[in-house]
């Protein structure tokens, strides 16, 4: 008879942070395939590369905001007043929706092709909406940060 059951799980990958620059925060491969749900098929090499991908765009979209509060006297992020959440400023916490969705457009846009059939190409297809959501929701989290408004209305 047989015991009570074995699971085999894949043994876990080593995935250290990725150093970012001096202002912001270290950016978590394993937080953000469990805040993503970013499955073991993706290799830690190329969630990293999206990553840092995704840190570029979105320290790019804030640097001078970022320039900003360091001429205010603010070290990093972290220093930068903002309310609090669960122990964590909501500043970190937008800025790493930013860098994660980011990442995840890009993984999902690669990650689309693979299946080039016909039904694979409905699915690729169906896939544009969800791509573009992730675009929006790391726009959004950087404006949200940088207290620019959601919408933009030209009068024409």
């Amino acid at each position: 008879m047989a015991g009570p059951g074995f699971v085999a799980n894949s043994p876990s990958i080593e995935e250290p942070d990725i150093a970012n620059s001096a202002f912001w925060p270290h950016v978590s491969l394993t937080d953000c395939r469990a805040v993503m749900r970013i499955g073991s098929e993706i290799t830690p090499e190329r969630l990293r590369e999206a990553l840092i991908n995704g840190i570029i765009d979105t320290n790019a979209d804030l640097a001078a905001w970022r320039f900003t509060q360091e001429q205010a006297g603010h070290a990093d992020l972290a220093a930068v007043p903002a309310e609090e959440i669960d122990g964590d400023s909501i500043n970190l916490t937008l800025y790493r929706r930013a860098v994660y969705n980011f990442a995840k457009a890009e993984l999902t846009e690669r990650y689309r092709d693979y299946d080039s059939t016909l039904q694979g190409g409905d699915r690729a297809d169906n896939l544009d909406p969800t791509i573009d959501q992730y675009r929006r929701q790391a726009i959004l989290a950087i404006r949200q940060i940088s207290g620019r408004q959601r919408t933009t209305v030209d009068l024409i």
